[in-house]
């Protein structure tokens, strides 16, 4: 399975995540604990991790970031039903679509 985007929302205890392919093709849609998807993620190759902002975003962004993924953090992928929106994620095949990296914590 090649992914070229992966799509994490990041709910209380469980995350969606979804995949895209080079040509915008969904290859990936899962749900898991919220514990898990680190371990799921570096699994994977070389990627864009998109992100919804939040505060935990920042933290698994790091991880991301730190395993060799290209991190995007977006204002809101979450589409009906907590689910990874399509739509959101296939901007993210271009270049200048408003997104931001990761921060690091005051004192950092």
């Amino acid at each position: 399975m090649d992914i070229f985007i992966i799509g994490i929302y990041l709910g209380k205890n469980s995350c969606s995540l979804a995949g895209l392919d080079t040509s915008g093709r969904v290859v990936l849609r899962r749900r898991m604990r919220r514990s898990s998807v680190a371990s799921f993620v570096k699994g994977l190759g070389r990627c864009i991790a998109a992100l919804e902002a939040c505060c935990g975003a920042h933290h698994l962004g790091r991880l991301f970031a730190a395993q060799g993924h290209e991190v995007r953090l977006m204002l809101k992928i979450r589409g009906p039903n907590g689910v990874c929106s399509m739509s959101a994620l296939r901007p993210l095949t271009r270049s200048s679509s408003g997104w931001r990296g990761t921060t690091r914590p005051c004192g950092a």
